[in-house]
């Protein structure tokens, strides 16, 4: 009796065909325990922040540095104790944190601990000097922008036009999507594609998303199994600076909107969402895009445990696929080469499991090698 197609046995093999894993992932932490993280950045001096949104959890800090091995409270305990959901000068629960050009560190902070509608104060845009450890400059949000319904997710920056801009993607499942530009020099803010058709989730009889082989649904401990329904997301600006990429969590396709439409305020809606391109089918449900300075778009795929990436041509390779990839979330392409993400298990959180919280720790932070440096437009 031979093994055949299963393996033949005395050669150490495995006696059953696995999913092999593709490209050199490298645990750079393990969260062994405390509550899981969402957004990483590293600074151009190799230094690494993490942010914890306030989502059922306790979060003692929101925003976080590594530091010898332990994640610290940053850029103070004090900055991470908020007197109110509303507190204009202290971080409530951020969702993201991102490193611009000239190594400052931007933190975004949705203002909506559990999802709860917004209000002023609570959503801001910080900026810290990471010489000084000091912040800079805080942006609130008027009710217009940042909207009672709005879930602030993720933030890009092009710091060569006037003093600056940024450009926030609002994944609200509860309100209208869009994405919100800053003029940092001004502080002044303003919704582009606001509730348009690409900002939004692909609806259910288009999309159906599937993670560990299990439909993805929002399941609460009563009531009937729903949609997730998550708009944009996603966010990633083009090396050049001339257009903004953006993909709603729940969806399979991708966009890219001209950068100076968003910015020009003299121009109205319409003419914004005429320069929207479909950049196609991404090859699965993604949470975190980036960008590099060779015109590649990165994109997590939480359907597939997975790391993908579309060259200039248009054509999608895999820069990492691996088991432990349990809910890529969000990328950091980092000044040493590697391109860094967060596995945090998000789809088995109990609001998706029927009250069941079915994760695992650790969580984790892992970087892969890529032939790139980050983009600074700066």
């Amino acid at each position: 009796m031979t093994s055949g197609f299963w393996g033949q046995a005395g050669t150490g093999r495995a006696t059953e065909p696995r999913d092999e894993p593709l490209g050199e992932l490298e645990l750079v932490h393990a969260f062994a325990d405390g509550p899981m993280p969402t957004g990483v950045t590293v600074s151009a001096t190799g230094r690494i922040f993490f942010c914890y949104p306030h989502w059922g959890d306790d979060v003692v800090f929101t925003v976080g540095e590594l530091v010898d091995g332990t994640v610290r409270p940053y850029p103070s305990p004090e900055l991470n104790s908020p007197s109110s959901e509303t507190d204009p000068d202290a971080l409530v629960s951020v969702q993201s944190v991102v490193v611009d050009g000239l190594d400052r560190l931007w933190i975004l902070d949705t203002g909506s601990p559990l999802f709860r509608p917004t209000r002023h104060g609570g959503p801001k845009l910080v900026c810290v000097d990471l010489a000084s450890d000091t912040v800079v400059r805080t942006i609130l949000f008027p009710e217009d922008v940042a909207l009672p319904t709005s879930y602030l997710n993720d933030v890009r920056f092009d710091l060569r036009r006037g003093s600056g801009f940024a450009f926030i993607t609002d994944s609200s499942d509860r309100g209208p999507n869009g994405i919100v530009v800053v003029d940092l020099g001004s502080g002044e803010s303003w919704r582009r594609l606001h509730d348009h058709s690409t900002t939004k989730a692909q609806p259910r009889s288009e999309f159906v998303p599937m993670v560990e082989g299990r439909v993805f649904l929002q399941r609460p401990p009563e009531g009937p199994a729903e949609p997730v329904t998550m708009g944009a997301d996603g966010i990633a600006i083009s090396a050049d600076g001339s257009r903004l990429w953006y993909c709603p969590l729940a969806s399979r396709r991708w966009y890219s909107v001209e950068v100076d439409a968003l910015c020009d305020r003299e121009r109205n809606e319409l003419a914004v969402a005429e320069t929207v391109t479909d950049e196609g089918d991404k090859g699965g449900g993604a949470d975190g895009l980036e960008s590099d300075d060779g015109g590649r778009i990165y994109a997590t795929s939480y359907e597939h445990n997975a790391i993908l990436r579309r060259l200039p041509t248009g054509e999608l390779q895999t820069v990492a696929h691996d088991e432990r990839l349990l809910w890529p979330d969000t990328l950091s392409l980092a000044a040493d080469g590697y391109l860094y993400v967060t596995a945090n298990q998000l789809h088995r959180q109990p609001s998706y499991q029927g009250g069941q919280d079915l994760r695992a720790r650790p969580y984790a932070l892992f970087r892969v090698a890529v032939d790139a440096d980050p983009v600074r437009l700066r």
